[in-house]
């Protein structure tokens, strides 16, 4: 019978042996690892390190920032400047799989400041896979993108999809879903659909077959009641006319939904009180809501004033003023001004240009504002 201490010195000896083989077999592992790599791995690495961008301006001018891109990133979001290099590449490689270039990149961040804080890799291939589907052209999704670079990050499931699903309930799928989405690239977070919106689309009148009825079902879809009761409500006032005459009106121009109550205000005060032309007459001729006060209604209609004054032909009258208001500036001025001798040429661009002061004065007091271009 051999004693307890016999055992325990017996397993004293087994475990220390084994631990001395454990350490000699990664000794040698290590050792045949730093041989392995030393020679050929180390210098390949150092000379990647090297290539490797070192910060996010690097980073940028390899992916084909000038250096006048860099300035208007970083003073568009200057938290940029200390972006990690690792998280940066792989967003960016994120991007260049969906066709975005350098210019690309600069409106992008104009758009959205923050876009590189959020997390696009998220369901990146999923989203990817979805929105190939939907727009059909890889050209088309890339402009949808820089339009509105945070179409990457709203929720797919809970987001995109009812919403798309709602526009194609009401008869608004395919490519005109997609031709309205760029034309209104943020329509997806606006959209909002009720009891009220749904009997305002009915009031205008226009059917499912109609051009206008996709215009019709976005801008009703994005817009706010109150600022839709607002508006028709102050039209009602202007054009003295009936709330379904109004929104006979805004069937067949619904761009009218975009004008803002001031613009309105504005343009009516000027066409009732100084040309003199009946409220009712944008009835038929809604362009005179979207006409540029300061450069076309107010400078074209003095011109008319002074045309008359001078005894000069051609003449702008009431018979031709809604064709001269939608005329190209060139080809305005071909008609009207630029056809008389040199010496009244001088004297009428003179007036015309002298017509436009207020708005030149007015710019060169205006503060630079970075606002959203769409």
């Amino acid at each position: 019978m051999f004693s307890k201490a016999h055992y325990l010195l017996q397993l004293r000896f087994l475990v220390s042996a084994s631990n001395r083989q454990f350490c000699t077999g990664s000794a040698s592992k290590v050792a045949a690892t730093c041989s392995t790599i030393c020679p050929n791995q180390a210098e390949t690495q150092r000379e990647i390190g090297i290539e490797s961008p070192r910060n996010s301006s690097e980073v940028f001018k390899k992916w084909g920032c000038t250096e006048n891109d860099l300035l208007n990133i970083f003073s568009r979001q200057p938290s940029l400047r200390k972006a990690r290099v690792n998280l940066l590449l792989s967003k960016l490689e994120l991007l260049s799989s969906l066709g975005i270039t350098s210019s690309d990149l600069v409106k992008m961040i104009n758009c959205s400041s923050r876009f590189f804080s959020y997390r696009i890799n998220n369901c990146f291939h999923e989203r990817l896979e979805f929105f190939r589907t939907l727009f059909g052209s890889g050209e088309v999704l890339r402009k949808t993108i820089v339009r509105n670079p945070s179409f990457l990050t709203y929720d797919l499931h809970n987001k995109i999809k009812p919403v798309i699903a709602c526009y194609e309930e009401m008869g608004v799928s395919g490519n005109e879903f997609t031709a309205m989405l760029l034309w209104k690239p943020t329509m997806i977070p606006r959209t909002s659909f009720n009891e009220e919106k749904m009997e305002f689309i009915k009031k205008t009148g226009v059917s499912k077959g109609s051009k206008m009825y996709k215009y019709v079902v976005v801008l009703i879809g994005i817009s706010r009641v109150e600022t839709m009761q607002a508006k028709v409500a102050n039209l009602e006032k202007k054009f003295g006319c009936s709330e379904d005459e109004v929104w006979s009106l805004i069937g067949r121009s619904p761009h009218i939904l975009t004008v803002s109550v001031d613009k309105v205000e504005k343009n009516m005060t000027f066409i009732v009180d100084t040309m003199k032309l009946s409220p009712k007459l944008v009835l038929h001729n809604p362009f005179l809501l979207y006409c540029n006060w300061e450069t076309t209604l107010k400078p074209r209609f003095l011109l008319a004033e002074k045309l008359k004054e001078m005894e000069l032909q051609p003449q702008i009258t009431r018979s031709n003023m809604m064709w001269a208001l939608q005329m190209k500036e060139s080809k305005f001025l071909t008609m009207f001004v630029i056809c008389h001798p040199e010496d009244v040429v001088t004297e009428l661009l003179e007036f015309y240009k002298n017509a436009k002061c207020v708005k030149q004065l007015a710019e060169t007091s205006k503060k630079a504002v970075i606002r959203f271009p769409f």
